[in-house]
């Protein structure tokens, strides 16, 4: 059968089109995004502004008419931290129902973290031992670890690449006070949370996901996307150490002109380098592996897992 994923996020409003069936791997079929940065789009009082809600339900209809013209039998929509953390979020869901039809369910940040240790452990297998998974959006950084496909403790911080880029970094390039404000700021959330995973033990394998951390990888000298899915790429502690000051001392255009560094992204690329390295570090990670799925194939697994065989 052909499924779409809508996935609302904070950075992106993105359907994925895949053909999948029990016990196969989900074969992308297509892939429509469009560039939201719902996580910028906020009033004072953090709520989305009306030019967000408009913006959102008409990359929305746009979506679901690419979902249309693909042949798509069944649409699985959700959304994340931007529109879960907003106060007028139930007035945000009741106007996206009425104008495109979509009753959109929002993720916890436990359900987050959840699905997206799914996807890794479906990628790495069994054979991985015990994962601790990272996977840093745009607005909140989810951490999982476990020895099954259901992890054994889970953590979502708000710690997102586009929330703090927002909040705590105005200038371009970033002045060195306010790198310096947002480093300790984002070393003390996570570590609010690293006994949580150490009582467990070391993992077997570290894995990030997201576009925050393939960025990272590709600029640290891992393969390019056009090597295929199942190159491996990785991501050590000590390159990153070396890129974060460089990073700092960039403007957003100067990042957007390192390899694989995406221009609607590079504002946000020194925010989310400095929560990968407080993590890998404070987590005690000194290399991970990059793991091509992420939290919509873990939605999609999830929907296969619960379909008749045969």
């Amino acid at each position: 059968m052909r499924l779409g994923v809508l996935d609302v996020g904070s950075n992106t409003v993105h359907l994925l089109v895949v053909d999948a069936h029990p016990g196969a791997r989900p074969l992308p079929a297509h892939s429509h995004k469009a560039e939201l940065r719902l996580a910028e789009l906020i009033d004072d009082e953090g709520a989305i502004s009306d030019a967000g809600v408009e913006r959102l339900v008409a990359v929305i209809k746009d979506a679901l008419e690419a979902a249309e013209d693909k042949g798509v039998e069944e649409v699985l929509p959700f959304a994340t931290s931007a529109v879960r953390e907003a106060p007028n979020a139930d007035d945000v869901l009741a106007r996206v129902r009425q104008e495109t039809g979509v009753t959109l369910p929002v993720l916890t940040g436990d359900e987050e973290a959840r699905l997206t240790f799914l996807a890794a452990r479906r990628w790495f297998g069994w054979s991985s031992g015990k994962l601790l998974v990272l996977d840093i959006g745009g607005g909140s950084l989810e951490v999982a670890y476990g020895m099954d496909e259901d992890p054994v403790v889970a953590s979502s911080v708000p710690l997102g690449a586009g929330r703090l880029t927002a909040a705590w970094l105005p200038g371009d390039p970033s002045d060195p006070a306010d790198v310096r404000a947002l480093r300790r700021h984002v070393r003390t959330e996570i570590a609010r949370t690293v006994g949580d995973f150490a009582r467990h033990g070391e993992p077997d394998r570290t894995v990030a996901t997201s576009k925050t951390f393939k960025q990272l990888a590709r600029i640290a000298g891992a393969a390019r996307s056009a090597e295929g899915l199942y190159t491996q790429r990785t991501l050590s502690r000590k390159a990153l150490e070396d890129w974060v000051p460089r990073l700092a001392e960039m403007t957003a255009a100067q990042r957007a002109a390192l390899p694989g560094v995406s221009e609607g992204r590079a504002s946000q690329l020194l925010a989310g380098a400095l929560v990968a390295e407080a993590a890998m570090d404070l987590y005690g990670v000194d290399e991970l592996d990059i793991c091509p799925w992420a939290l919509r194939e873990g939605v999609i697994l999830r929907r296969l897992d619960h379909l008749p065989t045969g």
